[in-house]
């Protein structure tokens, strides 16, 4: 049987835009929040796969390598709490049709390609805090971290040592299509 692992589509955060965030987090919520996410690890899922065999990881690669689009830029300046998942979330409170027609290309493309996808509907959010299953006080809306996307990839999920990161294994620029 083939290696299985598992992966998803996503965009990183700048590095300029991880420290920000993670200094702003340190500085808004409580310790016992939650599980904070590492600065490294800081990313929109655009389209989570879930576990995957190497084939089916090839069709995808080169499923994305045809996705022709404009970068467009993306404003974190919302941020809320899923207490049954224990998520705490900062994304952005309108989605710029870029990203969303991005994250809909490649979940069409995924589904087509019979891998697996989550059934909820797409909601961007970058993930502060895992396990955090009490109330949490949210911060006043007057944030906001703003960048220009000009890329997406596709990221394995690896865990070791109780600890998870995620690893780049192939990128795509967008850009205009060429007529």
């Amino acid at each position: 049987m083939s290696e299985q692992k598992r992966v998803f589509f996503g965009i990183a955060l700048p590095e300029e835009s991880s420290q920000s965030v993670i200094e702003w987090r340190a500085a808004t919520f409580a310790e016992e929040t939650g599980r904070p996410i590492a600065a490294a690890n800081l990313h929109l899922t655009l389209a989570f796969l879930g576990e995957i065999s190497a084939e089916k990881r090839r069709a995808l690669i080169q499923m994305a390598g045809k996705i022709k689009q404009p970068p467009f830029t993306l404003k974190l300046d919302d941020a809320g709490h899923w207490p049954r998942s224990g998520v705490v979330w900062l994304g952005p409170k309108q989605a710029p049709r870029g990203l969303l027609q991005l994250a809909g290309l490649l979940r069409s493309q995924a589904a087509r390609s019979g891998c697996y996808q989550s059934p909820l509907p797409f909601h961007p959010h970058v993930t502060l805090f895992r396990n955090a299953h009490q109330p949490v006080a949210l911060p006043p809306r007057n944030f906001s971290w703003q960048f220009r996307v000009e890329r997406f990839a596709l990221f394995e999920s690896l865990f070791s040592k109780g600890r998870t990161r995620y690893r780049e294994l192939a990128s795509w620029e967008l850009q205009q299509e060429i007529l």
